[in-house]
């Protein structure tokens, strides 16, 4: 079975056998499990390998002296945390678990070999890289412009539709292993406040949290609840067109 970072890739190229074949086996090469809070990597330290998210889930974040945590992103199965990570002498940020994970480390020799030896693996990798960056640019509008009924509904949005792309939803409803305060530090708002608009989104029948399972009912009305374009995903498999119209 492909791992997930294949499924994703597939989005944005049509890889061939050998390219998923390149893909499966550098990810199984070097897999460690990690328990739920802890640190992937911490600011200051040195990369010496790109993390793959195969099971569970992480984020990136920054601490401040005093506590307080800032998530700048989740990271989902099939999510390479920073591909061209080897650039830095050290992290500039920390990359931790919100639940159990699986993470294959690839190494830089690997990595560079899968792009020097698979072209559509190497388009594929930048389309990734794209997108990420246009998570993150939608992540700032959302902090800075939308209600905070909107924020949590357009992140809601955003995270059933990044779990339906590898194949982890289950009809309407896909895994949410964060809590509260991980929301509220995504989202810029009190736990309190999060909690208050939870309650408002549930009330209105748009979305049913029941321990670590997200239910969205009707997706088109949380989408407009929420101001919610997912043009920023890229879904629409345009690199997989550009493969097309070469051939």
């Amino acid at each position: 079975m492909d791992n997930p970072l294949v499924r994703k890739l597939q989005r944005f190229a049509r890889l061939s056998a050998g390219d998923k074949q390149a893909l499966n086996e550098a990810a199984r090469l070097n897999v460690r499990r990690i328990g739920p809070r802890e640190d992937i990597i911490r600011e200051g330290e040195s990369p010496d390998q790109v993390n793959l998210i195969l099971s569970g889930w992480a984020c990136r974040y920054k601490q401040l002296e005093d506590g307080r945590r800032q998530i700048i992103a989740f990271f989902l199965p099939g999510d390479l945390c920073d591909t061209h990570v080897f650039v830095m002498r050290e992290m500039d940020h920390s990359i931790g678990t919100l639940s159990a994970v699986t993470v294959a480390e690839i190494g830089r020799d690997t990595l560079t070999a899968i792009t020097e030896q698979h072209p559509r693996v190497t388009q594929a990798l930048w389309w990734e890289m794209l997108v990420a960056t246009a998570v993150q640019r939608e992540w700032t509008v959302n902090i800075g412009q939308r209600t905070a009924t909107e924020r949590l509904g357009h992140l809601f949005c955003e995270l059933f539709l990044r779990m339906r792309a590898v194949d982890l939803t289950d009809g309407t409803s896909c895994e949410l292993p964060i809590t509260q305060v991980d929301l509220a530090d995504a989202l810029g708002l009190s736990n309190v406040h999060v909690n208050r608009v939870l309650q408002e989104l549930r009330a209105n029948g748009l979305v049913t949290l029941r321990g670590r399972l997200l239910t969205i009912p009707d997706l088109p009305a949380l989408k407009a609840a929420s101001l919610f374009n997912p043009n920023y995903l890229h879904l629409d498999h345009i690199g997989r067109h550009l493969d097309a119209n070469e051939e």
